[in-house]
């Protein structure tokens, strides 16, 4: 990482595509907890952290949460400045602008801060110090979604974190070409994706996901739709507790309980 005077982080790959985030950003734009960080806010802003090559991904997240929160500003943050300069001309002060920075926010407060396919690119012993300067730098009350996704989007997982720490853990998926629950693990969170072994919560979870996924094979006749939701209640019926709302489940999403999948050591 670089030093406390400059952006705090190292540059990624920066591969990205358009539609790429779409889920997290329909999540963002449709979530109580969300919606209830940005409306308190008098001025809220929202942080993208680490764009990356195209400032594609930060346009369209400007673009969702704004229908929904007209007053949010959306800042895409870029510790590589020839990524910041190639962004530039897609800026529209002050609801949409980029600028410089890293983990420390580049000195801003904001009430959102999502991190799409950083942390996956560190190692990771890092993700607890990365989570941690980020969290020191939200405004209060303010949220950091943190994930990963695959280079389309169909495939994405995300936590959400507060001051306190880990709050939740999501999987969104696009049910029509969903295998099986457990594909997802080729896209979870840094901090999860090493802990899918056997012991792990994390694997407990997709073991669990696709067993039930399995005995839900009949409802595939009525479509994969039909078929995830029976996949959700028969985990709920088998003890997780499910955050999800029945209308966020038929969006192929399920939500649980960051204590639920947290890893045994961390």
């Amino acid at each position: 990482m670089a030093g406390a005077r400059g952006p705090v982080g190292a540059p990624t790959r920066g591969t990205t595509n358009p539609n790429r985030l779409r889920r997290v950003d329909r999540w963002l734009a449709g979530t109580p907890e969300v919606s209830a960080a940005l409306r308190r806010a008098p001025d809220p802003l929202v942080v993208d952290l680490g764009y990356g090559a195209s400032p594609v991904t930060t346009v369209e997240l400007a673009a969702r949460l704004r229908r929904v929160h007209p007053r949010v500003r959306v800042l895409g943050l870029e510790i590589d400045p020839e990524r910041v300069a190639v962004a530039k001309p897609a800026a529209r002060p002050p609801e949409l602008d980029f600028r410089q920075g890293g983990f420390e926010l580049a000195g801003t407060r904001p009430n959102l801060v999502r991190a799409f396919n950083v942390l996956r690119q560190y190692p990771e012993d890092e993700v607890a110090g990365a989570w941690k300067l980020i969290l020191d730098g939200l405004a209060p009350g303010g949220l950091l979604v943190e994930g990963t996704c695959d280079e389309i989007g169909r495939l994405s997982t995300w936590v959400t974190l507060d001051t306190d720490g880990p709050r939740t853990l999501t999987l969104s998926c696009h049910l029509d070409s969903l295998d099986q629950p457990s594909t997802l693990a080729e896209r979870l969170p840094k901090a999860l994706i090493h802990r899918n072994v056997p012991g792990e919560r994390i694997h407990d979870l997709l073991s669990t996901l696709d067993t039930c996924w399995a005995t839900a094979a009949p409802h595939q006749a009525f479509g994969a739709r039909a078929r995830w939701l029976a996949t959700v209640r028969l985990l709920a019926a088998r003890g997780w507790p499910v955050l999800t709302r029945p209308r966020r489940i038929r969006l192929g999403e399920l939500t649980v309980p960051w204590a639920t999948v947290a890893p045994e050591r961390w």
